[in-house]
């Protein structure tokens, strides 16, 4: 049975910026999809490239210096990389929202929180400010803000970092967009409240049916929330699957190594510490050759350091960014 197309297809996602020292690729051949309903995870170090991924989708590079270029995003048929800047601001709010992962920064300190959420309202539709104040009220009943009424005309300040990422989330889906992106969601929130917030978007996705890009490096929210998962290193996509295969059997040595790093109550090293990916994600002006990930891969052969790999098929669609699924690697 034919799949009906994804609602977001992203073909050869380039972002660099310019600097003293050139220009600098931030993101290089990020390609991904999202189909309606669905939930897709991208996790990665810091530094990866997940939150410029998102930036760059939403069009929120800053350009100059920044420079977004792809061979292809495509939003519900509707290609996204011949739309003016404001052709792409009539698109954000109404048909792709975001949801930042630091409420008090993304907030209007100023304004009050029936403002700020029903904001989108007053830009992509001729409701009047009471039609917009009963949906605010609405959103803030459906994301389970208690005592809905009484947080209308309160300040980002007055609410408790919960209720502020409930009322981001609020504004995220004020205008019923096909697609969310959660920017680490759940970050600074205890574990009670981290909880709370990502069962209330599986729910709203379930009542809704809008499709979510979850950004996280959180491991075990991939796997609580998400159908697929794209693995981020230093700017590129090394790893893809369905969530169930990637946990199964993890064919990225960098995918391998984050799944090593998970404590785990039954495993516990001799000398007690937890185990670690060795180096650090490395500096994007001065990437090592071949692999980005050589210099920190135990299996690093000869053609690692020399060429970069190219996405493989390891079976049933599931890739990985390695030489060793490949018959180069096979036979080096």
């Amino acid at each position: 049975m034919m799949q009906p197309p994804p609602l977001l297809d992203v073909r050869n996602l380039r972002t660099e910026f310019s600097s003293h020292r050139g220009a600098v690729r931030v993101l290089d051949d990020v390609s991904f999809s999202v189909r309606a309903g669905r939930i897709v995870g991208l996790v990665g170090e810091s530094g990866s490239g997940k939150s410029m991924t998102a930036l760059s989708l939403m069009g929120l590079v800053p350009s100059p210096p920044g420079k977004v270029t792809a061979e292809s995003i495509q939003l519900s048929g509707n290609e996204m990389t011949r739309l003016s800047p404001d052709e792409m601001r009539s698109k954000r709010g109404r048909e792709l929202s975001m949801v930042f992962q630091e409420p008090m920064t993304a907030l209007n300190p100023v304004k009050t929180m029936v403002q700020q959420v029903g904001e989108p309202l007053a830009i992509h539709s001729n409701l009047g400010r009471r039609e917009i104040r009963e949906k605010v009220l609405r959103m803030f009943e459906m994301v389970g803000i208690p005592e809905p009424a009484a947080r209308l005309d309160v300040y980002p300040h007055q609410l408790s970092g919960g209720l502020r990422q409930r009322a981001m989330i609020a504004m995220g889906l004020i205008c019923e967009p096909k697609l969310l992106i959660a920017d680490e969601p759940t970050t600074a929130l205890d574990v009670t409240t981290q909880a709370q917030i990502l069962r209330l978007m599986v729910g709203l996705r379930d009542r809704v049916g809008t499709a979510i890009v979850m950004i996280t490096h959180d491991l075990g929210i991939i796997a609580e929330m998400c159908d697929e998962v794209n693995v981020m290193y230093a700017g590129q996509i090394v790893e893809q699957a369905n969530v169930f295969d990637l946990f199964d059997r993890p064919s990225h040595p960098y995918t391998r190594g984050l799944l090593a790093s998970i404590p785990k109550a039954t495993e516990k090293r001799a000398d007690g510490r937890l185990n670690s990916i060795k180096g650090i994600v490395p500096n994007l002006a001065k990437l090592p050759g071949g692999c980005r990930f050589n210099p920190r891969c135990g299996d690093a052969m000869a053609i690692c350091r020399q060429q970069p790999p190219p996405l493989a098929d390891v079976g049933g669609g599931h890739l990985a960014r390695c030489w060793l699924h490949t018959k180069e690697g096979a036979t080096a």
